[in-house]
């Protein structure tokens, strides 16, 4: 299996450059692999394909100001996106400059915070914050949100807002789990008060996301490690919901990876660490039912965690029918209800 197997053309236009006024006011594509079909509508139609008892389940993890801007103590300009935080003033984190940093190499970032190069964690750097200041105080003072490389228009006060689910509460993310954009209060009011139940997971989106595969191969590929939480409170509302015979429906792609990397002989069981989980087709998919997730990018691996969802040939027709109908793709564009065909 290759990545160009899972290409697509698309146009640039279709990209979208800033998220609708109303969260919950996109379009929604539902693939129905169960019955063969595809249906066009919008992301508030979860109110009728949803049913009381389902179980839908969040990533809780929230995005930090990862991004930052500052010089070198020789005056050369650093753009730094911190992939991770290490402690209480210590981060990992992917940097650009016209010269590669070395071990000791200051920093002056944002208004003047001093930092120290620590030296080399693989394709990454470590880097200190010498302030007494709480690293989340500087963050949020000095941090811009960590956009895709996509989105070319950068708008900070909307995209602090926006690039941000409304239940995020657990910070380490440095990229937002898009498919949980789309909920706002009142859809979220809406599906509690029909009987949908809601779960949450935390998994912190680590920068790797945005990285391309680059191997040919989709078998050689290794995934970034990333940092999970699954509890037992969690664990016992899916057995909970098994046993009644409704369904577990994972929001996002994030939600899928946690709750596989914490199955245990077909079953959801507490856990907590990094997972490198890579899912593609071929690999059966045991803890959700049926997925919520946006458009995604070809050839990426998001994109084959889906195939493995509803089969790549599948996906990709949803993909055509998407770009020819005009539906916005990526972080700020609209989103699929998938249900996975019966033979899976």
């Amino acid at each position: 299996m290759k990545k160009s197997d899972f290409h697509f053309d698309l146009p640039a236009e279709l990209i979208a450059q800033s998220p609708l006024a109303e969260r919950s006011a996109s379009r929604l594509l539902v693939l129905d692999g169960a019955n063969s079909c595809l249906i066009d509508g919008q992301f508030r139609d979860l109110l009728t394909l949803l049913q009381p008892g389902d179980l839908l389940v969040f990533n809780d993890t929230r995005v930090i100001p990862a991004r930052l801007f500052g010089r070198k103590s020789t005056g050369g300009e650093v753009e730094v996106l911190i992939e991770r935080v290490l402690g209480t003033h210590e981060v990992r984190a992917q940097m650009r400059a016209s010269k590669t940093p070395k071990e000791g190499t200051r920093l002056e970032l944002g208004d003047g915070v001093p930092a120290t190069v620590l030296g080399r964690d693989g394709e990454f750097f470590r880097i200190r914050f010498e302030t007494p200041e709480p690293l989340e105080s500087v963050l949020h003072r000095i941090g811009r949100m960590p956009l895709p490389p996509y989105i070319k228009e950068v708008d900070h006060e909307r995209d602090a807002a926006r690039y941000q689910t409304v239940f995020a509460r657990e910070p380490g993310a440095v990229a937002a789990p898009t498919a949980g954009l789309h909920f706002d209060a009142p859809l979220l009011d809406e599906l509690r008060a029909r009987g949908v139940q809601f779960g949450h997971v935390t998994l912190h989106v680590g920068a790797g996301t945005f990285q391309p595969m680059r191997v040919d191969s989709v078998h050689e590929h290794t995934m970034h490690s990333e940092w999970l939480n699954v509890g037992a409170a969690l664990c016992e509302q899916i057995r909970a919901t098994r046993a009644a015979g409704h369904r577990v429906i994972a929001v996002g792609t994030t939600v899928v990876r946690a709750l596989e990397s914490a199955s245990r002989e077909g079953e959801v069981k507490p856990f907590a660490g990094e997972t490198q989980i890579f899912i593609f087709p071929g690999y059966r998919i045991r803890s959700v039912d049926a997925l919520i997730t946006n458009f995604h990018l070809p050839e990426s691996t998001l994109l084959m965690l889906v195939s493995a969802v509803a089969g790549r040939e599948r996906v990709l027709a949803a993909y055509a029918h998407a770009v020819a109908q005009r539906y916005r793709f990526f972080s700020y564009g609209d989103a699929m209800f998938i249900v996975p065909p019966k033979d899976s």
